[in-house]
């Protein structure tokens, strides 16, 4: 016979000496204080955890949670779904096949191409089944994505909110509400969840099958979890575990600023590793949102700290990122503009979309002049998740620390701190490409060029944040992880961030969301085959 190996990492691999490779001793017999059993045992609380719960045991089966947080944590705010109901209704479609081949040239092609379709054809699925569980309380709308010509971002990222009316949910909406959602529907078909419980590893029988996990609970005692049926890793990424970064992607390592995810430290990546799973390969795409200090870049002039510009400006939000990261002094950049923004933002808001580049709105919505105008010169909270100190909550912006306005150019630099000279000059090359019509430099479209003239002058500062780091254990279509043979790891499954094989090299910001609606589509396929 070959040796089939499959070429990812795994036990098999070289140590590189990280202290993660190293299984953690077993905990011995006489500190275990019970064991539980469920059908189905979910290591991991978040929103893969909660669909796949809700989902299995909407099928019948018993299931437990186990999550090391406190209370449930959701940062993020869209669900992406392909062609869903909402959509239909707004008059948009996707071409899937497109989709795929697009995921795929963003990912290398280091993609699983039957996990990416699994994607594909359930996550509208399964966001329908979401909006049914919240029986009639939740309603949904979708963003309006951003519609570059070189690249565009797929509009089938949704919004939910609960209706004003709603007395069955305390969450506003986003990721929170939908995990509300799912997290009442587990209770109420019988599921338990225990929160404040850390797993420390995996157990496997004799025969190699996976079938429970020893977990540290808030009263200091082990417990056995027994999944009958499956335990299933849902823990999220790992963008808070360095050593991990430096592993699997070291482009995590390079922003400066990081969403709060303290919770995501790899813990299912190495359970899953320590049970013999092939893990992804390096590097690990990483999600890198351009919201610390201000949420808006938008398209006019991008300057790095030298005073320079360095990028086409009419880009998506995870292009941003990166191109700042590769300047000098990459923690941040300046979008640079004059009086007019408000009148060029309006005059081009039907080719606007996305994150960054204008607010976050919904199909059909109009330009709402008053509050973009009090969100960069006014003093509310704005767009930025850090605010104007490193990782506060203040106001951001003008007065906030993070917008900066003067009445000359000279001004604008100084409080910007880039060299005047520089910054006069590249404003200058500017308007003579902006009154060409014919960006040579960088390629900007026509459409998105305007000109730097009449104060006051306006700048925004901006850099990348690392949000998530996707990779982790490989699974077949069934979601059953693999073994670097190709073969399943019996009783063992992965779920959500955690799972591995479907993102590469670059976040594929192409349907934003897409992590959100991926948790939605795996627990329609993992009960679709515990419940066989």
């Amino acid at each position: 016979m070959p040796n089939l190996q499959m070429k990812f990492y795994s036990k098999n691999s070289p140590k590189k000496g990280y202290s993660w490779e190293t299984e953690p001793a077993a905990v011995p017999e006489t500190q275990i204080s019970e064991a539980l059993t469920a059908d189905v045992v979910i290591i991991g609380g978040g929103i893969s955890g909660l669909a796949a719960a809700a989902r299995v045991t909407g099928k019948g089966l018993s299931a437990i949670i186990i999550d090391k947080n406190k209370r449930t944590v959701a940062l993020a705010g869209q669900i992406a779904a392909v062609n869903t109901k909402t959509m239909a209704e707004k008059g948009v479609v996707i071409d899937k096949k497109q989709l795929a081949a697009d995921w795929l040239k963003v990912s290398g092609s280091r993609v699983e191409e039957s996990l990416l379709w699994l994607f594909i054809n359930r996550s509208g699925e399964g966001f329908e089944w979401l909006l049914d569980l919240a029986e009639g309380e939740v309603e949904a709308s979708v963003y309006n994505a951003y519609k570059g010509p070189w690249f565009t971002e797929y509009p089938g990222t949704h919004h939910i909110f609960k209706k004003p009316d709603s007395t069955k949910y305390k969450e506003f909406g986003g990721g929170t509400l939908a995990c509300e959602i799912l997290e009442k529907e587990t209770l109420k078909n019988g599921g338990q969840i225990f929160r404040s419980t850390v797993a420390e590893y995996l157990e496997k029988d004799a025969d190699g099958r996976v079938t429970s996990v020893v977990a540290k609970a808030s009263d200091d005692l082990y417990r056995r979890y027994v999944g009958k049926k499956a335990v299933v890793i849902a823990t999220g990424d790992a963008s808070h575990n360095k050593e991990m970064l430096e592993a699997f992607c070291p482009t995590g390592l390079r922003a400066a600023k990081s969403f709060p995810r303290a919770g995501n430290t790899g813990d299912g990546q190495k359970m899953a590793y320590w049970a013999g799973a092939a893990l992804d390969n390096p590097e690990w795409a990483p999600t890198l949102h351009a919201l610390g200090y201000s949420g808006y870049q938008f398209f006019f002039l991008h300057v790095n700290r030298l005073g320079k510009r360095f990028m086409n400006e009419d880009t998506w939000m995870q292009a941003k990122s990166i191109r700042c990261l590769m300047q000098p002094g990459g923690d941040f950049a300046f979008s640079v503009f004059d009086s007019k923004w408000l009148d060029e933002i309006e005059a081009r808001w039907d080719l606007l979309g996305g994150q960054g580049m204008a607010p976050l709105s919904t199909v059909g919505d109009k330009f709402d002049r008053e509050a973009l105008k009090t969100s960069i010169e006014g003093t509310i909270h704005g767009n930025s998740v850090f605010g104007s100190g490193e990782g506060g909550n203040g106001d951001v912006y003008v007065n906030g620390g993070n917008g900066f306005v003067a009445d000359t150019i000279e001004e604008l630099a100084e409080k910007i701190d880039v060299p005047a000279d520089e910054l006069k000059a590249t404003i200058a090359r500017y308007n003579e490409i902006v009154a060409k019509g014919d960006d040579t430099d960088f390629g900007k479209r026509t459409e998105m060029l305007t000109s730097i003239e009449k104060g006051p002058f306006y700048a925004l500062k901006w850099g990348p944040a690392l949000l998530d780091v996707f990779g982790g254990a490989l699974t077949n279509g069934k979601l059953n992880v693999l073994d670097p043979n190709g073969k399943t790891i019996p009783g063992l499954y992965a779920v959500g961030n955690a799972a591995g094989g479907m993102y590469a090299v670059d976040y594929p910001l192409l349907l934003n969301g897409n992590s959100y609606g991926r948790a939605l589509a795996y627990a329609m396929q993992i009960a679709d085959g515990l419940s066989e």
